[in-house]
C-alpha cells in the first residue's frame, strides 16, 4: 500500500510488532513498536526517551534474537513516533557511480 507520496510500498502493521533499536556501538538499546515498514525505511513508536536517537545512526533489530536487523539513520521525529531510512551498501555507492558516469559523458 502506498501512502504519503512515498516511492516504496509500505506494509502497515495490523498488530503491535515489538522491535528494538540498538546503538551502532552496542552501548544502548530501546524498545519500540514497528508501525509500518518498506524496503527503504520504517515508521516506529519509541518507548521512553528519544535522547538516544541523537546518534542519528543505529540498528533496528527486527527479531528477538537480533539475527534480523537493519542499519538505520534517523529521518524525522514527531512526539514518540520516528521515521528511519535503511542504510544500504548500494545506497552509499549509487551517488559516486552517477558522478563518475556524468564525468565520463562530459
Amino acid at each position: 500500500m502506498k501512502f504519503d507520496g512515498r516511492k516504496a510500498m509500505r506494509v502497515k502493521m495490523d498488530h503491535k510488532q515489538p522491535v528494538n533499536l540498538m546503538g551502532s556501538d552496542g552501548t544502548w538499546r530501546r524498545s519500540c513498536v514497528l508501525l509500518d515498514i518498506s524496503q527503504s525505511g520504517a515508521k516506529i513508536e519509541v518507548e521512553g526517551t528519544l535522547d538516544v536517537l541523537q546518534a542519528k545512526e543505529f540498528f533496528l533489530l527486527l527479531s528477538s534474537t537480533g539475527l534480523a536487523y537493519r542499519r538505520c539513520e534517523l529521518v524525522w521525529i514527531d512526539g514518540t513516533t520516528a521515521g528511519v531510512h535503511f542504510v544500504t551498501a548500494d545506497g552509499k555507492k549509487k551517488p559516486a557511480a552517477s558522478v563518475q558516469a556524468a564525468a565520463q559523458n562530459t
